[in-house]
Protein backbone atom coordinates (compact mmCIF):
# COMPACT_ATOMS: atom_id res chain seq x y z
CA UNK A 1 0.00 0.00 0.00
CA UNK A 2 1.34 3.67 -0.96
CA UNK A 3 0.23 6.28 1.45
CA UNK A 4 1.52 8.70 -0.81
CA UNK A 5 -2.07 8.96 -2.44
CA UNK A 6 -4.17 8.98 0.80
CA UNK A 7 -1.67 11.43 2.42
CA UNK A 8 -1.66 14.39 -0.76
CA UNK A 9 -5.60 13.75 -0.92
CA UNK A 10 -6.02 14.50 2.47
CA UNK A 11 -3.46 17.33 2.70
CA UNK A 12 -4.61 18.83 -0.91
CA UNK A 13 -8.59 18.81 0.83
CA UNK A 14 -7.58 20.23 4.06
CA UNK A 15 -5.56 22.97 2.64
CA UNK A 16 -8.71 23.98 0.37
CA UNK A 17 -11.37 23.26 2.86
CA UNK A 18 -8.99 25.59 5.19
CA UNK A 19 -8.43 28.18 2.97
CA UNK A 20 -12.06 28.65 2.75
CA UNK A 21 -13.26 28.49 6.18
CA UNK A 22 -10.01 30.97 6.88
CA UNK A 23 -11.63 33.04 4.76
CA UNK A 24 -14.88 32.95 6.89
CA UNK A 25 -17.00 31.16 4.12
CA UNK A 26 -18.93 27.79 4.76
CA UNK A 27 -17.27 24.88 3.47
CA UNK A 28 -20.46 23.56 3.20
CA UNK A 29 -21.46 25.95 0.33
CA UNK A 30 -18.59 23.98 -1.93
CA UNK A 31 -20.75 20.94 -1.86
CA UNK A 32 -23.25 21.58 -4.88
CA UNK A 33 -24.41 18.81 -6.67
CA UNK A 34 -25.12 20.47 -9.94
CA UNK A 35 -21.92 21.55 -10.33
CA UNK A 36 -20.54 18.23 -9.79
CA UNK A 37 -22.37 16.47 -12.23
CA UNK A 38 -21.83 18.63 -14.67
CA UNK A 39 -17.95 18.62 -14.05
CA UNK A 40 -17.42 15.21 -13.49
CA UNK A 41 -20.11 13.65 -16.58
CA UNK A 42 -18.75 16.22 -19.08
CA UNK A 43 -15.14 15.87 -17.95
CA UNK A 44 -15.14 11.88 -18.31
CA UNK A 45 -17.60 11.53 -21.43
CA UNK A 46 -14.74 13.95 -22.93
CA UNK A 47 -12.05 11.67 -21.77
CA UNK A 48 -14.59 8.55 -22.85
CA UNK A 49 -14.62 9.92 -26.32
CA UNK A 50 -10.80 10.35 -26.91
CA UNK A 51 -9.56 7.43 -24.96
CA UNK A 52 -9.20 3.77 -26.25
CA UNK A 53 -12.05 1.49 -24.92
CA UNK A 54 -9.98 -1.00 -23.13
CA UNK A 55 -8.33 1.63 -21.27
CA UNK A 56 -11.79 3.35 -20.16
CA UNK A 57 -13.01 -0.04 -18.87
CA UNK A 58 -10.16 -0.70 -16.46
CA UNK A 59 -10.29 2.37 -14.56
CA UNK A 60 -10.57 0.70 -10.90
CA UNK A 61 -7.37 -1.67 -11.83
CA UNK A 62 -5.40 1.77 -12.89
CA UNK A 63 -6.47 3.30 -9.15
CA UNK A 64 -5.18 -0.28 -7.77
CA UNK A 65 -2.05 0.27 -9.49
CA UNK A 66 -1.45 3.67 -8.23
CA UNK A 67 -2.41 2.73 -4.67
CA UNK A 68 -0.77 -0.35 -4.43
CA UNK A 69 3.10 -0.63 -4.17
CA UNK A 70 4.92 -3.19 -6.76
CA UNK A 71 4.51 -6.84 -5.77
CA UNK A 72 8.20 -7.52 -6.75
CA UNK A 73 11.13 -5.68 -6.17
CA UNK A 74 14.60 -5.21 -8.19
CA UNK A 75 16.71 -6.77 -5.18
CA UNK A 76 14.25 -9.58 -5.02
CA UNK A 77 14.84 -10.84 -8.44
CA UNK A 78 18.28 -10.43 -8.58
CA UNK A 79 18.93 -13.61 -6.24
CA UNK A 80 16.66 -15.63 -8.69
CA UNK A 81 18.62 -14.57 -11.29
CA UNK A 82 21.61 -15.01 -10.01
CA UNK A 83 20.74 -19.14 -8.74
CA UNK A 84 19.83 -19.64 -12.52
CA UNK A 85 22.86 -18.86 -13.98
CA UNK A 86 24.41 -21.18 -11.21
CA UNK A 87 22.35 -24.06 -12.49
CA UNK A 88 23.02 -23.34 -16.19
CA UNK A 89 26.60 -23.17 -15.66
CA UNK A 90 26.30 -26.65 -13.67
CA UNK A 91 23.81 -28.25 -15.82
CA UNK A 92 23.26 -26.52 -18.95
CA UNK A 93 20.94 -24.13 -20.03
CA UNK A 94 18.30 -26.85 -20.64
CA UNK A 95 17.98 -27.69 -16.54
CA UNK A 96 16.49 -23.93 -16.23
CA UNK A 97 13.20 -25.36 -17.93
CA UNK A 98 12.40 -27.21 -14.54
CA UNK A 99 12.98 -23.43 -12.89
CA UNK A 100 10.09 -22.24 -15.26
CA UNK A 101 7.03 -22.83 -12.66
CA UNK A 102 9.28 -20.98 -9.70
CA UNK A 103 9.67 -17.65 -11.25
CA UNK A 104 7.55 -15.26 -9.95
CA UNK A 105 7.27 -13.07 -13.26
CA UNK A 106 5.64 -13.53 -16.01
CA UNK A 107 7.91 -12.19 -18.29
CA UNK A 108 10.79 -14.12 -16.37
CA UNK A 109 8.90 -17.14 -17.16
CA UNK A 110 8.61 -16.36 -20.87
CA UNK A 111 12.58 -15.53 -20.94
CA UNK A 112 13.46 -18.78 -19.54
CA UNK A 113 11.29 -20.83 -21.48
CA UNK A 114 13.04 -19.18 -24.29
CA UNK A 115 16.32 -19.84 -23.12
CA UNK A 116 15.54 -23.39 -22.14
CA UNK A 117 14.74 -24.10 -25.64
CA UNK A 118 17.68 -22.98 -26.99
CA UNK A 119 16.20 -19.95 -29.04
CA UNK A 120 19.08 -17.69 -30.72
CA UNK A 121 20.02 -15.38 -27.92
CA UNK A 122 19.16 -12.11 -30.95
CA UNK A 123 15.56 -13.93 -31.22
CA UNK A 124 15.13 -14.08 -27.67
CA UNK A 125 16.39 -10.40 -27.05
CA UNK A 126 13.85 -8.95 -29.80
CA UNK A 127 11.01 -11.05 -28.73
CA UNK A 128 11.27 -9.35 -24.80
CA UNK A 129 12.63 -6.38 -26.45
CA UNK A 130 9.57 -5.90 -28.49
CA UNK A 131 7.32 -6.67 -25.21
CA UNK A 132 8.65 -4.13 -23.21
CA UNK A 133 8.63 -1.50 -25.96
CA UNK A 134 4.95 -2.31 -26.19
CA UNK A 135 4.46 -1.87 -22.27
CA UNK A 136 5.98 1.32 -22.74
CA UNK A 137 3.23 2.39 -25.09
CA UNK A 138 0.55 1.05 -23.53
CA UNK A 139 1.46 3.16 -19.92
CA UNK A 140 2.09 5.69 -21.94
CA UNK A 141 -1.82 6.09 -23.45
CA UNK A 142 -3.10 5.22 -20.64
CA UNK A 143 -1.63 8.44 -18.73
CA UNK A 144 -2.20 10.30 -21.70
CA UNK A 145 -5.83 9.77 -20.60
CA UNK A 146 -5.71 11.09 -17.48
CA UNK A 147 -3.31 14.04 -18.37
CA UNK A 148 -6.42 14.93 -21.08
CA UNK A 149 -8.76 14.75 -18.45
CA UNK A 150 -6.95 16.95 -16.23
CA UNK A 151 -6.80 19.39 -19.50
CA UNK A 152 -10.67 19.08 -20.36
CA UNK A 153 -11.90 19.12 -15.88
CA UNK A 154 -11.45 23.07 -16.12
CA UNK A 155 -12.77 23.78 -19.46
CA UNK A 156 -15.57 22.09 -18.43
CA UNK A 157 -15.54 23.61 -15.03
CA UNK A 158 -16.11 26.84 -16.86
CA UNK A 159 -18.88 25.54 -18.95
CA UNK A 160 -20.71 25.17 -15.52
CA UNK A 161 -20.17 28.18 -14.47
CA UNK A 162 -21.56 29.66 -17.61
CA UNK A 163 -24.36 27.48 -17.32
CA UNK A 164 -25.11 28.67 -13.56
CA UNK A 165 -24.28 32.49 -14.85
CA UNK A 166 -27.69 32.46 -17.86
CA UNK A 167 -30.00 31.04 -15.25
CA UNK A 168 -28.91 33.71 -12.64
CA UNK A 169 -29.80 35.97 -15.47
CA UNK A 170 -32.75 34.33 -16.00
CA UNK A 171 -33.80 35.36 -12.94
CA UNK A 172 -32.61 38.84 -12.61
CA UNK A 173 -36.06 39.93 -11.18
CA UNK A 174 -34.55 38.12 -7.07
CA UNK A 175 -32.71 41.26 -6.53
CA UNK A 176 -28.97 41.80 -5.38
CA UNK A 177 -28.79 38.68 -2.39
CA UNK A 178 -30.63 36.51 -4.81
CA UNK A 179 -28.11 37.28 -7.77
CA UNK A 180 -24.99 37.08 -5.70
CA UNK A 181 -25.63 33.91 -4.19
CA UNK A 182 -26.65 32.29 -7.77
CA UNK A 183 -23.06 33.74 -8.68
CA UNK A 184 -21.17 32.47 -6.33
CA UNK A 185 -23.19 28.73 -6.98
CA UNK A 186 -22.05 29.41 -10.61
CA UNK A 187 -18.20 29.38 -9.54
CA UNK A 188 -18.67 26.63 -7.79
CA UNK A 189 -18.19 24.33 -10.92
CA UNK A 190 -15.04 26.16 -11.64
CA UNK A 191 -13.66 25.25 -8.34
CA UNK A 192 -14.51 21.46 -9.25
CA UNK A 193 -12.93 21.72 -12.54
CA UNK A 194 -9.61 23.25 -10.93
CA UNK A 195 -9.46 20.94 -8.64
CA UNK A 196 -10.40 17.79 -10.46
CA UNK A 197 -7.47 18.20 -12.63
CA UNK A 198 -4.67 19.58 -10.05
CA UNK A 199 -5.63 17.62 -7.56
CA UNK A 200 -6.62 13.92 -8.63
CA UNK A 201 -6.30 13.54 -12.73
CA UNK A 202 -2.99 14.72 -13.38
CA UNK A 203 -1.28 13.41 -10.20
CA UNK A 204 -2.78 9.97 -10.70
CA UNK A 205 -1.24 10.03 -14.16
CA UNK A 206 2.17 10.98 -12.33
CA UNK A 207 1.72 8.04 -9.92
CA UNK A 208 0.87 5.45 -13.22
CA UNK A 209 4.29 6.88 -15.17
CA UNK A 210 6.34 6.13 -11.57
CA UNK A 211 4.19 2.53 -11.49
CA UNK A 212 5.57 2.43 -15.01
CA UNK A 213 9.58 3.27 -14.53
CA UNK A 214 8.99 0.84 -11.89
CA UNK A 215 7.44 -1.95 -13.59
CA UNK A 216 9.75 -1.89 -16.76
CA UNK A 217 13.43 -1.36 -14.44
CA UNK A 218 12.46 -4.72 -13.73
CA UNK A 219 12.05 -6.15 -16.61
CA UNK A 220 14.86 -3.86 -18.22
CA UNK A 221 17.12 -6.04 -15.21
CA UNK A 222 15.34 -9.29 -16.21
CA UNK A 223 15.96 -9.11 -19.17
CA UNK A 224 19.60 -8.10 -19.03
CA UNK A 225 19.88 -10.96 -16.65
CA UNK A 226 18.28 -13.89 -18.92
CA UNK A 227 20.70 -12.66 -21.97
CA UNK A 228 23.80 -13.24 -19.45
CA UNK A 229 22.91 -16.04 -18.09
CA UNK A 230 22.01 -17.43 -21.87
CA UNK A 231 25.72 -16.10 -23.09
CA UNK A 232 26.69 -17.87 -19.84
CA UNK A 233 28.52 -15.49 -17.97
CA UNK A 234 30.06 -15.62 -14.06
CA UNK A 235 27.43 -15.76 -11.77
CA UNK A 236 28.85 -12.98 -9.75
CA UNK A 237 29.54 -10.98 -12.70
CA UNK A 238 26.06 -11.03 -13.66
CA UNK A 239 24.91 -10.17 -9.47
CA UNK A 240 27.38 -7.13 -9.82
CA UNK A 241 26.13 -6.11 -13.20
CA UNK A 242 22.42 -6.74 -12.15
CA UNK A 243 23.11 -4.38 -8.96
CA UNK A 244 23.74 -1.87 -11.20
CA UNK A 245 19.84 -1.36 -11.51
CA UNK A 246 19.61 -0.31 -7.72
CA UNK A 247 19.63 2.73 -5.97
CA UNK A 248 22.13 3.63 -3.73
CA UNK A 249 19.29 2.40 -0.94
CA UNK A 250 18.24 -0.48 -2.26
CA UNK A 251 21.56 -1.54 -3.05
CA UNK A 252 22.66 -1.31 0.89
CA UNK A 253 19.24 -3.12 1.38
CA UNK A 254 20.18 -5.82 -0.96
CA UNK A 255 23.50 -6.38 0.65
CA UNK A 256 21.84 -6.39 4.12
CA UNK A 257 19.67 -8.94 3.63
CA UNK A 258 22.24 -10.95 1.60
CA UNK A 259 24.19 -10.48 5.10
CA UNK A 260 21.62 -12.03 6.80
CA UNK A 261 20.65 -14.94 4.65
CA UNK A 262 24.09 -16.19 5.59
CA UNK A 263 24.43 -15.60 8.67
CA UNK A 264 20.72 -17.63 9.12
CA UNK A 265 22.72 -20.73 7.42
Amino acid sequence: MDLTIPIGLLLSFLGIVGGRVLEGGNPLFLLQFTAFLIVFGGTVGAMIFGSHSSDVMNLMAHLRKAYQKPTLQPQDVIPQLVRFAEKARREGLLSLEREVPQAKDAFLKQGLQLVADGTDPEIVKSILSIQLDRQAARHDRVAKMYEAGAGYAPTVGIIGAVLGLITVMEHLEGGIATIGHGIAIAFVATIYGLVLANVFLFPLAAKLRLRSDEELLIRELILEGILSIQAGDNPRILEERLKAFLSSEEREAYEASKGLKKSAS
